[in-house]
C-alpha cells in the first residue's frame, strides 16, 4: 500500500513539473498544462501526506 502511495506522489509531482517544461519547449498547449497541473497537485496532496507520516514509536524512541 506505502508503495502505490509514494508512486501516486511521484507520478503527481511529474505532473506538476513536466507540463510547465513543455509549455516553455512550446510542445503543449496552456490550456492542458493548466489541467495536468490540477490533477498533479491533487494526486500529490491526496497521496502524499499518507505515507510521510511518522510512525509514532519511531518518534517515541528518539525521544527517550
Amino acid at each position: 500500500m506505502r508503495a502505490l502511495l509514494k508512486a501516486g506522489s511521484i507520478i503527481g509531482l511529474g505532473l506538476t513539473v513536466l507540463p510547465s517544461v513543455l509549455v516553455f519547449a512550446g510542445r503543449l498547449a496552456w490550456s492542458t498544462h493548466a489541467v495536468l497541473m490540477a490533477v498533479g497537485a491533487l494526486l500529490w496532496f491526496a497521496t502524499a501526506p499518507l505515507w510521510m507520516v511518522e510512525d509514532e514509536s519511531a518518534h517515541r524512541q528518539a525521544t527517550e
